[in-house]
């Protein structure tokens, strides 16, 4: 029996679990379950749950409650040794020594770990510019919001590949920004979808992305990557981030994005040998 807490997928039996914590009635069916299909949201207690009582899970969402949040990806990137921008990662204002700002080459990239589609992230040339941004985070603090990177300027050539991982699949494609004055390449900052331009160069990604999948489990997120141009004629991939919650343009829009998340959670299925629900999948 599939059990599906997903509101896109009926599975053999089908429960919501939005706005409260998995009961009794929960915890006995996930140990009924062949597999437990989860809603996109952040829910670690039904995550947990569903874990516990049953094991076979989709998506695989270890790393995201192991390694949580912005901070998270750079120590999952760390104890892995892939490749990734150079970071000094602070959980709080206090635990960033008083000239730190002095010491450090710039410019650099500075983002606090509440941002998201291109928030917070701010580009400091100088030690004053940065104190300009943590007078931000220093009100940010004051309600609850602790905990910020501060990156290497990479040289990326005006746009960031997001690779989407789907189970064993990988969709790439460019996130491009027209504007040369501006540093963020995420839509909602104005940067356009490009699937086709230079796809050796997006290979390269998708490969350090595969080894990032193959040893974390990671099998439903968005990754971006980072090319680093002023080494060399061959530019590096660098991870920069894992977003287990994502825009959807570059995937053909909300539709687009169903269809694959069908057959990503058909062939997981089917890789583990389990039955397919006729509602989800017609019958066998």
């Amino acid at each position: 029996m599939i059990l599906s807490y997903h509101p896109y997928f009926h599975g053999h039996r089908f429960r919501l679990c939005a706005g409260r914590d998995p009961d009794s009635k929960d915890r006995k069916l996930m140990r009924e379950a062949s597999a437990v299909l989860l809603p996109p949201g952040r829910l670690p207690a039904l995550y947990e749950e569903a874990m516990k009582h049953c094991g076979l899970v989709f998506p695989n969402y270890s790393s995201r409650y192991s390694y949580p949040g912005k901070i998270g990806d750079i120590q999952l990137f760390r104890e892995k040794n892939l490749p990734h921008p150079g970071t000094h990662a602070f959980n709080s204002l206090k635990e960033c020594p008083s000239d730190y700002w002095q010491t450090i080459d710039y410019p650099v990239i500075i983002k606090h770990s509440a941002g998201g589609e291109g928030r917070l992230v701010y580009l400091a040339h100088t030690p004053d510019e940065a104190m300009d941004v943590l007078s931000d985070f220093k009100g940010m603090e004051k309600e609850g919001f602790y905990g910020f990177l501060v990156q290497e300027f990479v040289d990326a050539g005006h746009s960031t590949l997001r690779v989407v991982v789907m189970h064993t699949c990988l969709y790439s494609y460019w996130r491009v920004q027209p504007d040369p004055g501006k540093i963020k390449h995420n839509l909602a900052q104005g940067g356009i979808v490009d699937h086709e331009s230079d796809q050796r160069v997006q290979a390269r990604g998708r490969e350090l992305v595969r080894q990032l999948r193959a040893c974390s489990g990671i099998n439903l997120a968005g990754i971006d990557v980072l090319f680093d141009h002023s080494i060399s004629n061959e530019p590096r991939p660098l991870l920069l981030e894992v977003n287990y919650f994502f825009a959807f343009e570059g995937l053909g829009g909300l539709d687009g994005y169903h269809e694959l998340l069908k057959k990503a959670v058909k062939d997981w299925l089917l890789d583990k040998g389990l039955p397919l629900p006729p509602k989800d999948f017609g019958p066998d």
